[in-house]
């Protein structure tokens, strides 16, 4: 099954909280770790390993906190996966690119429509911005309020 684990989907949820906000504005992670319902003991790694990857800034003290690296309009949904995942491969044979490991390497008409399937992923994948995503979250969680209302 090709999959995303449960650290990268919560990883996610971390940039997408970020980017629901101002732009220069710092979160606690705490307040983020509640509002996104990511369990404590996963929040320290996800943090490390997105701040690793140039994704948000730590800041520590009493005004501390989390913000985004770069603006949302600059992070994807792929640099976030790929920052979890490592290379997004569908096939092993992909991955081995010119290894012998494939008797069939050679003529192997398979391996070209991984390959067609897999940019398709990652070109969609690098086209989905987490403003993009803020926009549709803030539009989104509004209607539900007003459902409530009406």
């Amino acid at each position: 099954m090709l999959r995303i684990n449960r650290q990268t989907d919560y990883a996610v949820r971390v940039i997408l909280a970020l980017s629901t906000r101002e732009e220069g504005i710092r979160i606690s992670s705490n307040v983020i770790q509640q509002e996104m319902l990511i369990p404590v003991s996963y929040m320290p790694r996800i943090v490390a390993q997105l701040a690793n990857n140039g994704l948000v800034k730590t800041f520590t003290g009493r005004d501390g906190g989390l913000q985004l690296a770069r603006s949302a309009e600059e992070i994807t949904l792929k640099d976030v996966v790929e920052a979890f995942e490592g290379p997004i491969v569908l096939s092993e044979c992909m991955h081995t690119k010119g290894s012998d490991d494939c008797p069939f390497q050679k003529n192997c008409h398979v391996r070209s429509k991984w390959g067609r399937i897999q940019t398709a992923m990652l070109r969609e994948m690098a086209t989905i911005n987490f403003a993009d995503l803020a926009i549709e979250t803030r539009s989104s969680s509004i209607n539900e309020v007003l459902k409530t209302i009406v």
